[in-house]
């Protein structure tokens, strides 16, 4: 006789697959221990001078109240500052600033060094922030500041970027918040001028921004031709860390 076959037959147990791996990435200093950059501290140091004294030639040549309300001089005084906070950084081997803010900070000095020399430079009546009617001549204190913040600076900021900077650090997700800050300064512009007299000499600070001279329409226009050129030069920026060598290490 042949012997029962059972009805219910127990379930094997399940073979338990490869666990499953998280990413789990490690800070660069959690391995290797972050090192001093004594040159580095002080080539940021010397460029955070320079935007400052910058900025402070303009306020002792112009009106406050109109220095002020200019993009390259808020953007001169955003750089002394990341640019004090980061050499202090460097010196101390701490970790570097994030990069949305070190992105940022460079995007704002090359578009304020581009403005100028390829729209404001060369026009009549001369370009100037202390209202000035007549061309500043060459090595006058109002000719050094605008050297200054539109020359000197950003080319500082340039080149820390390229040479002391990790690359790779840059990322498109940041380059629409970076706008924020071109768009904001567009409204306080306008709505600056809308609270100054017609006969007010400094109602608008760029001639591309004057709605009297242009009316709301094209000023708009020109504003908008601006932001795409920002942010096309914020995703070549974003472009180019990817691609450029890196200086330094990433821990440093």
């Amino acid at each position: 006789m042949t012997a029962p076959i059972p009805r219910d037959i127990p379930e094997l147990p399940a073979v338990p697959g490869p666990p499953l791996l998280l990413p789990a990435p490690v800070p660069a200093t959690a391995v290797v221990p972050p090192v001093r950059r004594p040159l580095t501290a002080v080539f940021r140091l010397l460029t955070a001078v320079a935007a400052a004294a910058g900025v402070a030639l303009e306020l002792l040549l112009g009106p406050p109240a109109r220095v002020l309300g200019y993009f390259s001089v808020q953007t001169g005084v955003l750089v002394a500052v990341v640019m004090a906070l980061s050499a202090r950084r460097a010196s101390q081997a701490r970790r570097p600033l994030l990069s949305g803010l070190t992105g940022a900070t460079l995007l704002y000095a090359l578009t304020s060094a581009l403005v100028y020399h390829l729209l404001l430079g060369h026009t009549t009546p001369p370009f100037s922030m202390t209202g000035a009617t007549a061309a500043p001549e060459r090595w006058h204190a109002q000719w050094a500041a605008l050297q200054v913040l539109h020359l000197l600076v950003p080319t500082a900021v340039l080149l820390d970027w390229l040479l002391l900077t990790p690359a790779a650090r840059l990322h498109l997700r940041q380059t629409a918040a970076w706008l924020l800050y071109p768009l904001a300064y567009l409204i306080f512009s306008l709505t600056r001028a809308a609270f100054l007299p017609a006969t007010n000499p400094s109602r608008y600070l760029y001639p591309f921004l004057d709605v009297a001279a242009h009316g709301y329409r094209s000023t708009l226009a020109n504003a908008l031709l601006l932001g795409l050129a920002m942010y096309a030069l914020a995703i070549l920026l974003v472009a180019l860390d990817h691609t450029r060598p890196t200086p330094v290490r990433r821990h440093a």
